[in-house]
């Protein structure tokens, strides 16, 4: 007897497909090593950012004081009689100053006239540094120096007004002027004119002196005693403006006496580099500077040879009137600074000719 079963068809069972233990594990590894290393690139990226904003932030700061520099050092001696101006000497007379203010501040640590001797340019070994602070990031061995250069300044036109003195101690003078130029001068106090604490080269017939201006009209400059940087001294025995005020055709010119050096300002800032003109308030020019430095080419007029790369030209017995090129190192470091180990340190470096000094040219 044949029996009946029905025909059933059963589903088959599926088998689901999923990660082993192990296999999760070497996933997360490898996952784990791909967003390492994709850190270990975006930390990278950022430290390359961070370095070239440092660097170019610096290198803009070096570059913004060398510009200033090197205008001012090129004109170093210009207009200047041949050799420079003897400031006032003999009975009476003492050591006249430069890199100082109104306020009787000196911001250079040696601030005399050597000689009281007015050079168109300054050296100032290892002077560089107000109050002679101390800059620790500054490459050993930690020299900085300053460097003042002084020329006339022709842009202010005094040169186009009659000159009379008033008296003979050389206190004061007027000024007219000159109807020879068909468009008159500024008023001498203009914008832009002379002011309290400038420099004045008298010229005539009877020499040439130069005086600190201590008060100003818009028709007088006196320039009275005990000015801030010690140049009238009417009482001097010779070489002071009571010396020539009896001489004829006088004409007055501004100098300009700029001295470039480092200070240290307070509540934790970074050392700035600085330009100081005349008697006048000194203005930060560069920040981050931690290091300047100056050497000279001198002509030795005993060897008839250059004296190159000379550090301290007037120790070695240099007479500034043969300074032929003036050699600049400027050194920066960027202001962010994590642990000391991200701030960047970088220098330029140039050279000037000083083509209007009195010197004899051995280049030739």
């Amino acid at each position: 007897m044949e029996s009946m079963m029905p025909n059933m068809n059963l589903p088959k069972a599926k088998l689901e497909q999923g990660f082993t233990l192990v296999e999760l594990m070497i996933s997360m590894a490898i996952g784990l090593t791909v967003m390492a290393a994709m850190a270990s690139m975006f930390n990278t990226a950022m430290t390359s950012t961070i370095l070239v904003t440092q660097r170019t932030e610096t290198q803009q700061n070096l570059r913004a004081g060398l510009d200033l520099m090197v205008k001012d050092l090129s004109l170093a001696g210009a207009g200047l009689p041949s050799g420079g101006i003897q400031l006032p000497t003999g009975a009476g007379s003492s050591l006249s100053k430069f890199g100082c203010d109104q306020s009787g501040a000196c911001h250079v640590v040696s601030f005399n006239y050597i000689g009281n001797y007015m050079y168109g340019l300054l050296p100032g070994y290892s002077n560089g540094v107000e109050a002679g602070a101390s800059i620790p990031a500054a490459p050993a061995p930690a020299i900085n120096d300053s460097v003042t250069s002084i020329y006339c300044d022709y842009n202010f036109p005094l040169f186009e007004y009659l000159i009379t003195f008033v008296g003979a101690t050389g206190g004061q003078i007027t000024l007219a002027p000159n109807p020879i130029y068909t468009t008159a001068p500024p008023a001498i106090n203009a914008n832009g004119g002379v002011q309290v604490g400038d420099l004045i080269m008298l010229s005539n017939s009877a020499g040439t002196a130069v005086g600190e201006v201590t008060n100003i009209t818009s028709t007088s400059i006196s320039f009275g005693n005990l000015d801030p940087l010690n140049i009238n001294q009417s009482g001097a025995a010779s070489n002071n403006i009571a010396a020539i005020s009896g001489g004829a055709n006088t004409v007055a010119y501004r100098l300009y006496a700029v001295t470039y050096y480092l200070t240290v300002p307070g509540a934790g800032q970074t050392p700035r580099l600085m330009r100081q003109v005349n008697g006048l308030t000194p203005v930060p020019v560069a920040d981050d500077i931690i290091n300047l430095q100056v050497a000279y080419d001198v002509y030795n007029t005993t060897t008839s040879a250059l004296d190159a790369n000379q550090a301290n030209p007037i120790a070695a017995g240099e007479s500034p009137n043969n300074i032929q090129k003036i050699n600049l190192v400027v050194m920066g470091e960027s202001i962010l600074n994590s642990g000391g180990n991200k701030s960047q340190s970088m220098y330029l470096a140039t050279d000037v000719a000083a083509r209007n000094m009195a010197f004899r040219n051995s280049y030739n």
